[in-house]
């Protein structure tokens, strides 16, 4: 059972956390990680352009003009693809890009890439994730102090209106609460900062 530092929003060091090695020191699996993204993307991807074949353009049923004779190219419907308002060749059509993907290997997935995180020194655990007041300038404050200049996943315990307000403004910052956190996310931000209380309700979800 691994054990890291803990630190509170000033970046001042106040203790550690012990962390369960099945969930925070699992073995790298980059296969599993890759499939729990596709999915991810899969699953957001709506699907929904569609235009019509030349089959199903209203019109064009009488060929233009006769076959032979007058000197331009045959033609038979002014519906066809090379017409202005005709068909479109190998027309797209809505269809359903969802995936998926088995619970245990989300999973697998999840702690892959956030054990991976906390070898690489991307993970920061705090003893509580909380501002003084709902104001951008507190969580400027908390950035600088772990000097954090790229994407910062928050994961709380729950949703804290005053944090959610307070970085609301930040477009590097973006929260999600421990019931929700995921594969996509983690590998997504350059860093990921976790509540302790946050660590206790993955331990409690996925039974640790």
């Amino acid at each position: 059972m691994p054990s890291v530092k803990l630190y509170n929003m000033k970046a001042n060091e106040v203790g550690t956390i012990d962390l369960p090695d099945a969930l925070f020191n699992a073995e790298y699996n980059e296969p599993v990680i890759h499939q729990a993204i596709v999915t991810r993307l899969a699953n957001e991807r709506q699907g929904t352009k569609s235009t019509l074949t030349r089959s199903e353009v209203r019109g064009g049923g009488a060929k233009p003009w006769r076959q032979k004779g007058t000197g331009r190219a045959r033609q038979g419907s002014i519906r066809s693809p090379q017409w202005v308002k005709g068909g479109v060749v190998f027309a797209p059509k809505s269809r359903d890009f969802s995936k998926k993907m088995n619970v245990k290997a989300k999973e697998v997935a999840l702690f892959s890439a956030l054990s991976q995180k906390i070898r690489d020194n991307e993970v920061i655990f705090i003893d509580e994730i909380k501002v003084d007041a709902p104001k951008t300038k507190e969580m400027v404050a908390f950035l600088n102090a772990f000097k954090l200049e790229k994407t910062v996943l928050m994961v709380m315990d729950n949703a804290d209106e005053a944090v959610l307000r307070a970085s609301a403004n930040i477009k590097a910052i973006s929260t999600i609460p421990a019931c929700q956190i995921n594969t996509y996310d983690v590998v997504k931000n350059a860093k990921i900062v976790i509540s302790k209380t946050a660590v206790e309700q993955i331990k409690e979800v996925y039974g640790e």
